[in-house]
């Protein structure tokens, strides 16, 4: 080979070691100024993001890219995907809702809008096409450079937390929403859209707001309120609660009936009391565990003369006291001390258990004070005024003494048995002339034998006591007393199947001298 031959092979060599120099960078520099550019104003159709492309036919989808499908792949509203696409646009893009709700063919708009909570930025391209045709396309455009990639584990387990969080949102009783600053609806899960169309008979969009929260639950931290809701002539209770989610907030509403129930049960529970207490003619006056006056009703500032003021301020067990005693309300002690220590002992007793004192006031009335146990430590005390039945009883007592008084100087000796033969009465006569010992008409029999001589009249006697009188024609007679003088007897049916023996000593004397006639008491002589 010649030297022209090599000169021409090393200048080949170097003009393709240079062309192939000069192609490489020519390809660097176009590959930096196209990703210079995607970072400027993101890229729509890039392999760095899959399109995120759908298409409609009178809003009905005909196709979409598999990342758009995914994006519609969980729906919580009912109503296509048109419908969900909206839900998804209109937070993010608010004048995009009235823009597609008046479509322009052909025609076409771009909106940029923020996916938060990262505030990231979002293209949105809405093409009207021929043909009732629509077009949207989305596009991400991250403010510092592009969003980083994750790697396919980590996005699996996002995916993973992000399908349990959604099947939790869409199982629970619970309703949950979120309201923009304009109080729309723009996000529910399945137990508020349950109700949205429990209430509606179909679905709507967009989503009405079924509870008419007070704006005091949107403006504070944390709020919460109970609300209703009807729905077919049934009212539904709900106890709801909200917290900001950027310039939204969130709102869950929990189930409140039965709370609802029971607070009205407990109500009428307190108003049925508060009537029946109002109608006690008793005082009552009820004190907590710290012994402050926690209830009282009207008949105890009847009873107690204190005004309702001072009962209204809840005062103490032991001012409460103080205040009967300045106005004489209650006994008086011999002196404080004994004062205190009666004070301590009631409230102990009451405590403890069942206590009741009965107290002599000054102006001559009398109560009936009765101290009981609570749950909690509370005490109850119940103030009566007995003073009628006080006054009743002592005069009935001194009634029953008069007549036992009256008997006491009879000189007839009496004794009443009841019908199952018990001795119920006797007086001063009767015991004297046969003793106290007998309780019953069988032991008092047994009692007058050991002391008499059986004759007949002491045989009629028994069948008069033992036998009914409708089947004994005797009912006296006479006999001979413990002296052997002559007693005349006669046994009388009273009130109730009780009868009345009575005894008279020398009755027979004085029947002879007196009333031969009348008497049936000389007929006993024979029998005697």
């Amino acid at each position: 080979m010649d030297t022209y031959s090599i000169w021409m092979a090393e200048l080949a060599l170097v003009i393709g070691t240079l062309s192939v120099i000069f192609a490489v960078a020519l390809i660097r520099l176009w590959d930096g100024r196209r990703r210079s550019r995607f970072e400027k104003h993101g890229n729509l159709h890039g392999n760095e993001y899959p399109p995120v492309i759908f298409l409609f036919k009178n809003k009905e989808l005909i196709d979409a890219t598999p990342s758009a499908r995914g994006l519609l792949s969980h729906r919580c509203v009912q109503g296509g995907e048109w419908h969900d696409l909206q839900r998804w646009i209109e937070p993010r893009f608010p004048a995009a809702i009235e823009r597609l709700a008046h479509p322009v063919w052909p025609g076409r708009i771009e909106l940029i809008g923020s996916n938060r909570p990262d505030g990231a930025d979002i293209r949105l391209l809405i093409e009207w096409l021929e043909r009732d045709l629509t077009r949207i396309t989305l596009s991400n455009i991250g403010r510092n450079g592009p969003a980083p990639r994750l790697d396919a584990l980590s996005h699996e387990a996002m995916m993973e937390e992000l399908g349990l969080l959604r099947d939790v949102l869409d199982h629970t009783p619970t309703m949950i929403w979120r309201q923009d600053a304009r109080d729309r609806v723009t996000w529910a899960n399945a137990a508020y859209l349950g109700r949205a169309e429990e209430m509606a008979g179909s679905h709507v969009w967009p989503l009405p707001s079924l509870l008419n929260l007070p704006k005091t639950v949107s403006e504070t931290e944390t709020g919460f309120c109970r609300a209703k809701l009807e729905i077919d002539g049934r009212i539904l209770w709900f106890d709801c609660y909200s917290h900001e989610y950027g310039d939204e907030r969130i709102f869950f509403a929990l189930p409140a009936d039965a709370a609802v129930r029971a607070e009205r049960i407990l109500r009428e529970f307190v108003q049925t009391l508060t009537k029946t207490f109002a109608a006690l003619h008793a005082g009552l006056a009820i004190f907590d565990h710290q012994r402050n006056l926690q209830l009282f009703n009207p008949a105890l500032v009847e009873l107690t003369g204190l005004p309702v003021e001072m009962l209204a301020a809840r005062p103490g067990l032991t001012d409460f006291l103080d205040q009967l005693r300045e106005r004489r309300m209650m006994p008086e002690p011999r002196d404080y001390r004994s004062w205190r220590k009666r004070i301590s002992n009631l409230e102990a007793a009451a405590a403890n258990g069942h206590h009741v004192e009965e107290w002599s006031l000054p102006g001559g009335q009398t109560y009936r004070v009765t101290g009981c146990p609570h749950p909690d430590g509370a005490i109850a005390f119940l103030f009566e005024d007995i003073s009628t039945e006080i006054s009743t009883t002592r005069e009935f007592r001194g009634e029953l003494m008069l007549g036992r008084t009256v008997l006491d100087g009879l000189d007839d000796a009496l004794a009443v048995f009841d019908p199952g033969g018990k001795l119920v009465l006797s007086n001063r006569t009767y015991r004297d002339l046969w003793g106290d010992e007998a309780e019953t008409v069988r032991e008092a029999i047994e009692g007058w034998k050991s002391r008499i001589k059986i004759e007949p009249g002491f045989d009629a006697l028994c069948e008069s006591l033992l036998i009914p009188d409708d089947t004994n024609p005797r009912n006296n007679g006479a006999i001979s007393g413990p002296g052997g003088q002559l007693i005349g007897w006669s046994v009388v049916q009273i009130g109730g199947g009780q009868k009345m023996l009575r005894f008279r000593v020398n009755e027979v004397a004085r029947t002879v001298s007196m009333e031969p006639a009348d008497d049936p008491l000389p007929e006993a002589i024979g029998v005697y």
